[in-house]
């Protein structure tokens, strides 16, 4: 006798074809029918996960989540899931991916008493294996998953998960849908039992729509008699998917083991909606660090901790994430409303960034006469070295023909440094923008000091040409720019050259308007390729009204870095590429602020690299994965990296996911010309074509990338603290302190070259605890040692390869001990 779990479901996305006050709506019409349907069936029983909708339930119509809430205790409402919705799975960062689950989690415990032990995401655009150490450290056993679903993803439809740092899940793919018909379950069902497997328990999932529904009279009615039909040959019941999966598990040990990801899916979502993933990434990070400013301040008694303020920012990044926002395949309105709700999130962050500063500068000496301070916070728990930009007004304007050099001094110690162009256009000496580079110390406010050196005029960018190309020349770096074509012909980092001829090429890629990109797992066809503007054409564009300017030209240089940069235009769009070249280090930056206008189109760049016989790897969620090298369109998230046995290049972004590669070429995905929501349905035409549609990602976009090279060890062991630091920036501001108080002491450091902190915020149930999570990034066991010196705590850690690690830091009893990841 064969068991047959029937899962009733409502899909319900609150945001697709409609904007969010329509999914509310659709939530609560159709929770409040299954709640009656509850009562009136026996033994049925509806299931539904994601907090987001519970919430909306609980403000909006009370006295049924009250009626809820007593169906859950009766056992004929299941929640499910317990996740705070069903987000994206590839993009958010590891850290995101727990706030999803802890949110849930949190919210289904108080408000219903449940902790379910399935995670659910059916309609998520794929996977990533990361996620398999969270759920295991959050208390989930099982998962269920439907995409890929044109394909098996794994090596069976069930099967075990294993993550990056061997824990194990067990996984089901759903192979028939969520979802059913009106009036036609019953039929999915009896096709089922009708269909010839030697598999003993099944799971079928079923439910009107794809906008709510849910269950319905006609279907419950049907399934009521199939029931009764079948008793004594099949066992046939309503079900949760802990049961399902409580079967399942008797004979675990004969499933197949599964050690990758389950992608990929719909790859244009990889890029579709730039301005959306980029503002993702943007409040991620600005989140992430204000809360460690704010740990910091609030450790040590400098500040309240704005828990309150800070959750509501989180909501925002949490349902920023969902799989049909941040994957970006909703509707032009839905796009805008949610780059609203990412603002809204940002604005909040912003002040309480500004109000841990402030308090973070407690102790700082009263500026000298003539000294302008620049205060810069790292919120990192190790030294950072890099290249610090800041402005500040002078004292007083000078409309003198003179020029005010700005020089930093640290501890009465000159650093490198060098004056560029302000924001502002205001062509007069008063305000400044100085770039400079130093080295800061972890989890603390840095003091520096500019000075002001009067000179006649402002230096001269130095150039040295050689053949008509511009040749950087540093002890650790050889850059050569083509003057030709405006892209780099060669970058030689420790006297070994990495790229060949032509990188950051910007390619235009065919495509089409669906967003998904349904029909393709790659986008291989060049259509053609940016040229550099002609003088004429170049200084057009600059708004030059007077005079010829080349269209590759030296715009800033000094003591830190050289900043070059080229025009170059395809049809109807242009793109400003931005090269920085640092006088110290290997390490270049790379702007790229395109105008575009083409559609049915992708922009990529081309990097070709010298390592064609190479590996394509890049950072996931809470680990490294291999990535494609035939062409296939990939995701990852803040780096990717090809490598040979013995080099490696590197690629940091700071809001970019998809990227392909082949024959030692990467190429980040950068935009698309797609259409919003243009879903292909059998031979009917993808679009209207009676009139004017909009299309995705058109103007101005902002793109900024960081590339290095080097050994494979060191650049592996390096490149996950680098990408953070890129991310989430130390926050410089000028500002004269006050000199009152007393320095806060270093937060957090750590003793090793490699651990990440990836995590520091207050505990979600207690005002005296802090949450500290650390990983490690490269895949080997290594140890490092915590310290906070303000609590006198020393305290040794050790890591398996790519293990996560939580743990609570008490104020009252000054000790730091290893807690569950959900805080418990």
């Amino acid at each position: 006798m064969r068991k047959f779990h029937l899962l009733s479901n409502a899909h319900l996305d609150p945001v697709w074809q409609w904007e969010w006050e329509e999914g509310a709506a659709a939530a609560v019409s159709t929770f409040r029918a299954a709640a009656a349907f509850c009562d009136e069936y026996e033994g049925y029983i509806f299931n539904h996960n994601e907090a987001l909708l519970y919430k909306w339930i609980e403000e909006y119509e009370p006295s049924l989540f009250i009626k809820i809430q007593g169906l859950v205790q009766a056992g004929k409402w299941h929640i499910m899931g317990g996740w705070y919705l069903q987000p994206d799975c590839n993009m958010p960062s590891g850290e995101s991916m727990v706030r999803q689950i802890l949110l849930g989690k949190t919210y289904f415990k108080d408000k219903f008493g449940v902790m379910p032990t399935t995670a659910i995401n059916f309609d998520s655009f794929g996977h990533s294996r990361g996620l398999v150490q969270i759920m295991r450290k959050a208390s989930f056993d099982s998962y269920l998953f439907m995409r890929p679903e044109d394909r098996v993803a794994g090596p069976a439809q069930e099967f075990v998960w294993v993550g990056f740092d061997g824990s194990e899940v067990l996984a089901h793919q759903i192979q028939d849908g969520y979802n059913t018909l009106l009036g036609q379950a019953h039929i999915k069902v009896e096709e089922r039992i009708n269909k010839q497997t030697t598999q003993d328990v099944e799971l079928v999932l079923w439910g009107v729509g794809n906008h709510g529904g849910g269950p319905s009279r006609l279907d419950l009615n049907h399934i009521g008699a199939l029931i009764e039909s079948t008793q004594g040959k099949d066992e046939v019941l309503h079900s949760t998917p802990e049961a399902y999966f409580a079967d399942l598990a008797k004979n675990a040990d004969a499933l197949p083991r599964h050690r990758d990801d389950l992608n990929p899916r719909f790859v244009g979502c990889y890029t579709s909606m730039i301005r959306i993933k980029q503002k993702h990434r943007q409040l991620e990070n600005e989140l992430y660090q204000t809360e460690k400013m704010l740990s910091s301040a609030g450790i040590q008694g400098y500040l309240r901790y704005p828990k309150e303020e800070l959750n509501d920012a989180l909501h925002d990044l949490m349902l920023a994430e969902f799989h049909d926002i941040l994957p970006g395949t909703s509707i032009q309105p839905a796009e805008e409303a949610s780059l609203r709700l990412i603002d809204h999130g940002l604005e909040i962050v912003s002040r309480l960034k500004a109000r841990a500063f402030f308090a973070l500068s407690s102790g700082q000496r009263v500026a000298a006469e003539g000294e302008y301070p620049i205060l810069v916070y790292n919120p990192h728990p190790y030294p950072v070295r890099g290249v610090f930009e800041c402005e500040f007004m002078l004292a007083d304007q000078n409309w003198k023909n003179e020029f005010s050099m700005p020089v930093v001094f640290q501890d009465g110690v000159r650093l490198p440094s060098q004056a560029e162009k302000e924001h502002s256009n205001i062509n007069l000496d008063w305000r400044k923008r100085v770039v400079f580079e130093a080295q800061l110390t972890p989890s603390s406010m840095n003091r520096f000091d500019c000075r002001i050196e009067l000179l006649p005029s402002k230096p001269k960018p130095q150039v040295e040409l050689v053949d008509g190309d511009i040749h950087f020349r540093s002890h650790d770096l050889h850059v050569v720019i083509n003057t030709q074509t405006g892209l780099i012909d060669q970058y030689v980092a420790g006297g070994i050259a990495y790229l060949k001829e032509g990188a950051f090429q910007p390619l235009v890629i065919a495509d089409n308007g669906d967003p998904w990109c349904m029909d393709t797992d790659g986008f291989e066809k060049v259509k053609g390729a940016f040229r550099l503007m002609l003088p004429e054409e170049g200084t057009a564009f600059s708004g030059i009204t007077e005079g010829i300017l080349p269209s590759v030209r030296v715009i800033e240089d000094g003591e830190v870095r050289t900043v070059i940069e080229s025009l170059l235009m395809y049809d109807h769009s242009a793109v400003v590429i931005t090269y920085k070249l640092p006088k110290q280090g290997t390490e270049i930056e790379v702007h790229v602020r395109v105008y575009w206008q083409e559609k049915d189109s992708m922009l990529k760049l081309s990097i070709p690299t010298v390592l064609e016989e190479s590996r394509y790897v890049g950072q996931t969620v809470y680990g490294v994965q291999s990535l494609a090298t035939d062409g296939t369109e990939v995701v990852a998230q803040k780096w990717t990296a090809l490598m040979s046995e013995t080099d490696a290049v590197t690629l940091i972004n700071d809001g970019i996911y998809g990227s392909d590669s082949s024959n030692g070429v990467m190429r980040p995905s950068l935009l698309r010309g797609a259409a919003y929501t243009a879903h292909p349905i059998l031979e009917r035409p993808l679009m209207p074509t009676d009139r004017f549609s909009p299309r995705i990602d058109q103007g101005e976009r902002i793109f900024r990338f960081w590339l290095n090279a080097g050994s494979r060890v060191e650049r592996l062991a390096h490149i996950d603290r680098e990408a953070l630091q890129r991310n989430e920036k130390p926050y410089a501001l000028s500002f004269f302190p006050h000199g009152e108080g007393h320095l806060p002491a270093a937060a957090i450091q750590l003793e090793d070259n490699v651990i990440q902190l990836t995590g520091f915020k207050r505990a979600e149930n207690s005002k005296d605890s802090y949450i500290l999570r650390f990983f490690e990034p490269t895949g080997l066991a290594r140890s490092t040692v915590v310290k906070i010196p303000s609590m006198d705590i020393e305290l040794p850690i050790g890591f398996n390869g790519f293990e996560l690690k939580t743990y609570k830091l008490d104020k009252q009893t000054r000790t730091l001990l290893e807690c569950e990841l959900m805080e418990g």
